[in-house]
């Protein structure tokens, strides 16, 4: 019999294996990226993604898309990742999330009911080079400052606190021990204590340099004033912060109720809004089934997907029964590939559960990388999921569609889930922010990677920091170009779009 040897070796000989790679490939050959002389087009990429797609979606996907050159980007993973895989790499590989832009982290409720910050978007994850993460994430605050109106200046100094953020964790994470490093993550709680602790300082933190000294004392009343009366501040920041972990709390299945659900002779059902939400009654034309088959391939799928699930949670799970299901438009990049939502019900209608249930497709990354070892995309993202986040929805799994050629992953449709307003940021929040997901960022990737290794290729200097917040400049360039190409083509009529919804 076979038995698999597992290699351990020692933290000298990980750290030469970092400082080779170094020296193999420097930091600074990230420095001055230009486009590939053959870089396929763009908007032929996304129509290649779009032939698998909802067609009536599809339109749909592309109006939001036009809304400004961030959110052509949220929707742009496929050709950023085209683009990555001409850059140079470490040979350190980890888990990637795939799509690690700044709107792809948020809060949600650990099992325990705390509420976490962490990477919640895992549709494109895949083991690949840990850069190709830090390079998505860093472009996409300097197209975000951008987008916010925020000066170049300022565009360059949120990009490096984001990659600055990573590399300082990773060397925190790099000293840690094996089950230390598991049980990390970021509290909401600590959140808004840190920034809390900054208003009453009447001071921004170390990495978010103003510019501007205060004229009064520092902690002084004077000095703790003039924070509050700045719109982009510590103290604005801290009030933000909690309003918004409030507002995640309110976030589960009993408010979804409230918004989605529509009482109709004494029983819930899903409300109708179509096109973002059309539920299983009138999709009887789309799929070519009958309600009748939907139903049966619902249940079929139901039982499939609980066959996933840890033996207590799957026991949880068998006391609802479901009631309803729709199908329900979320995001961007994710529009027109299928999603549906499942109300269930516990003990009455007072006790509702929401699954959502997402297509899970080949990750854009495939194309350029070793294929996934799992046949089942859905698979995928949940392996993927469970290894990046310190803790993960007890929902989470996945099943092989009704359909030729389709897969599908499960979770909770709101757990207590929330995210930042990304759009309105000053220069101050969305520099702490950038730090805030530098850090998640590089959690993920020491749980599953070799955070030695990593840290020691990274080295103590700001050369890293530097050089990808200077890639991160050129690709925003490019990401311009390209959302005017595919402006230009919607209005040529190449492409259709409808905005607004």
């Amino acid at each position: 019999m076979a038995v698999n040897v597992m290699a351990h070796p020692s933290v000298a000989d990980r750290r030469a294996q970092g400082a080779d790679a170094r020296s193999q490939t420097p930091p600074e050959l990230h420095t001055g990226w230009k486009p590939a002389g053959d870089r396929p087009d763009p908007v032929a990429q996304l129509e290649e993604q779009n032939t698998t797609r909802e067609p009536d979606l599809v339109p749909v996907r592309h109006g939001r898309m036009m809304v400004s050159p961030f959110t052509f980007y949220r929707g742009a993973a496929k050709i950023m990742s085209t683009d990555l895989a001409g850059t140079p790499t470490s040979g350190l590989t980890t888990q990637l999330c795939g799509d690690a832009h700044l709107s792809n982290f948020g809060v949600f409720a650990s099992p325990e009911r705390a509420l976490l910050f962490d990477l919640n978007d895992f549709d494109e994850t895949l083991p690949g080079p840990f850069e190709y993460d830090v390079q998505r994430m860093a472009a996409s605050f300097t197209i975000a400052a951008r987008n916010n109106g925020l000066t170049k200046a300022e565009a360059i100094s949120a990009t490096q606190a984001s990659v600055r953020a990573y590399r300082e964790a990773m060397t925190q994470f790099a000293q840690m021990g094996v089950m230390e490093l598991w049980y990390t993550h970021m509290a909401a709680a600590d959140i808004e204590a840190g920034l809390s602790k900054l208003a009453g300082n009447g001071k921004p933190p170390k990495a978010a340099k103003t510019g501007k000294k205060a004229k009064s004392r520092k902690g002084s009343k004077a000095a703790k004033g003039a924070d509050k009366a700045r719109p982009d501040s510590a103290a604005e920041a801290a009030r933000l912060a909690k309003k918004s972990m409030a507002k995640a709390l309110t976030r589960d299945s009993l408010q979804a109720l409230s918004k989605l659900g529509e009482l109709v002779d004494g029983h819930y059902r899903i409300i109708s809004q179509p096109p973002i939400v059309v539920p299983l009654r009138d999709v009887e034309d789309q799929y070519g089934m009958t309600v009748a088959d939907i139903e049966q391939a619902l249940h079929e799928q139901f039982r499939d997907y609980r066959a996933t699930l840890q033996d207590d949670r799957r026991h949880l799970l068998e006391r609802f029964e479901i009631i309803d299901m729709a199908r329900k438009v979320v995001g961007v990049g994710s529009v027109g590939t299928r999603a549906f939502i499942i109300l269930l019900q516990g003990r009455d209608d007072q006790d509702p559960l929401f699954l959502q249930v997402k297509e899970a497709t080949r990750s854009v990354l495939e194309g350029h990388l070793p294929k996934s070892r799992y046949h089942n995309p859905g698979e995928r993202v949940v392996r993927g999921q469970r290894m990046m986040q310190a803790t993960s929805d007890i929902f989470l799994g996945w099943t092989k569609g009704a359909q030729a050629n389709r897969f599908l992953y499960w979770r909770q449709l709101r757990d207590m889930k929330g995210s930042a307003q990304v759009d309105s940021m000053g220069a101050f929040r969305l520099e702490y922010y950038a730090g805030m997901c530098g850090w998640t960022l590089a959690r993920a990737h020491a749980r599953a990677g070799d955070p030695v290794a990593i840290d020691a290729y990274l080295g103590t200097g700001d050369d890293f920091d530097r050089t990808i917040t200077d890639f991160s400049q050129r690709y925003a360039d490019q990401n311009e170009k390209d959302y005017q190409a595919f402006v230009a083509a919607v209005r040529s009529g190449r492409i259709d779009a409808v905005e607004g919804v």
